[in-house]
């Protein structure tokens, strides 16, 4: 069995397709399928070792972003994305694959033509609660439709579109409260803010935290991770802050990897993030408190969308980004910390909002489809996956 995975150009993207890839061998060497392939199609260099770590193939392919906005770079992608969808459409038919696996964004959409153009069956995910344009696209000719979000559903045909939320990587959850303070130097008694920007950080989050890092610092412990761009600043402006304050519990990491990431949710009292469905479902997951600042010029403002789902179920309070200030932030932070039934009751509507084992899920349905070929699915078979 072929099985191609396709989709990405963030993190964000990408990481809930490692997931998927994990939990596809995982389920694959449990039921005794011995003749598995897995590959990956995109133009993301820097995830081609994790894929080889994981016994993937990639092809790699170019493709273009289209920004909502006049860019001469829309030119040169449009080329791209032109070059991208005849390699991958050639790449497709000298592969064929029994199933296609496709997160969305701009690095899906040459695997999504060829598969139209090939017929080869496709399941797509959407991770925010209003879809990208390929998701969109994709979502016309799709076999099985995943969504993170009950308002994306609203998007696609109800008859095989199924709510299962974002796939979250196992090794991220678990671990040692003991070393993961010690992997951080967080050595106090004191609660610990934790505050992340993504995988490529967040400047206005950034600056926002700098803005209060002493009066934090006065009362808690900060981990903060910033991005890898904006490290060095970030903590040369920290250092000038701290000077004579307690700049032993300020903590800046650029990226996080797993262990790092699953070393920051297992110790964070209250976490400060974006509103990116990957982080949202990672908070969820480890049913961890949150305050979300959505970005404001998020493609169809998705993360807005998504944060205020998310608070609607009592796991976050959401500021605004046009909002935001440092002592709006600081006077949100202390608010909830000094409010030991807010925590909790965000805590508990965290943790009922979480879907942990959506990468099963998926990985069930790209096997059951890989397996048995093209079937639409019956009311049977999309109540059933609904329940799981």
């Amino acid at each position: 069995m072929r099985i191609l995975f396709t989709g990405g150009g963030t993190g964000g993207h990408f990481f809930p397709v490692l997931a998927v890839i994990r939990e596809t061998r995982r389920i694959a060497e449990e039921e005794r399928i011995l003749d598995l392939e897995l590959y990956y199609m995109g133009s993301a260099p820097l995830v081609a070792q994790l894929l080889r770590d994981e016994g993937v193939r990639t092809i790699a392919i170019p493709s273009g972003k289209m920004r909502r906005y006049f860019s001469l770079w829309n030119i040169i992608d449009a080329f791209r994305t032109m070059g991208g969808v005849l390699r991958g459409t050639w790449n497709i038919f000298l592969l064929l694959p029994d199933v296609i696996f496709s997160k969305g964004g701009y690095d899906a959409f040459p695997a999504m033509v060829a598969a139209r153009i090939l017929g080869i069956p496709v399941i797509i995910h959407e991770s925010d609660a209003v879809p990208g344009r390929v998701n969109t696209f994709a979502g016309r000719f799709a076999r099985r439709i995943a969504v993170s979000f009950a308002g994306a559903s609203d998007y696609f045909p109800p008859e095989k579109t199924a709510l299962v939320g974002v796939p979250v990587r196992k090794r991220i959850l678990g671990g040692s409260l003991a070393g993961a303070r010690e992997n951080f130097s967080v050595f106090s008694l004191l609660p610990v803010i934790g505050i992340i920007g993504g995988s490529q950080g967040a400047q206005k989050i950034n600056e926002t935290v700098l803005g209060v890092l002493k009066e934090l610092t006065d009362e808690f412990e900060v981990v903060h991770q910033t991005g890898t761009k904006g490290l060095e600043e970030t903590e040369e402006q920290a250092r000038v802050i701290l000077e004579s304050a307690h700049h032993e519990r300020y903590h800046a990491v650029g990226f996080l990897d797993e262990q790092g990431m699953r070393d920051f949710y297992l110790i964070a009292t209250l976490i400060i993030s974006r509103a990116g469905a990957g982080s949202i479902f990672e908070i969820a997951a480890w049913g961890r408190p949150a305050i979300l600042i959505p970005l404001k010029d998020a493609a169809q403002d998705h993360q807005r969308a998504n944060a205020y789902e998310y608070a609607g179920s009592g796991g976050a309070i959401v500021i605004e980004e046009e909002n935001i200030t440092p002592h709006l932030m600081l006077s949100e932070i202390k608010k909830a910390m000094a409010n030991p039934d807010l925590l909790h009751r965000m805590a508990t509507g965290a943790q009922k909002f979480s879907r942990i084992n959506a990468a099963e899920v998926i990985a069930r349905e790209i096997l059951k489809i890989g397996m048995h070929g093209v079937v639409m699915p019956s009311e049977h078979d999309m109540a059933e996956l609904r329940r799981e």
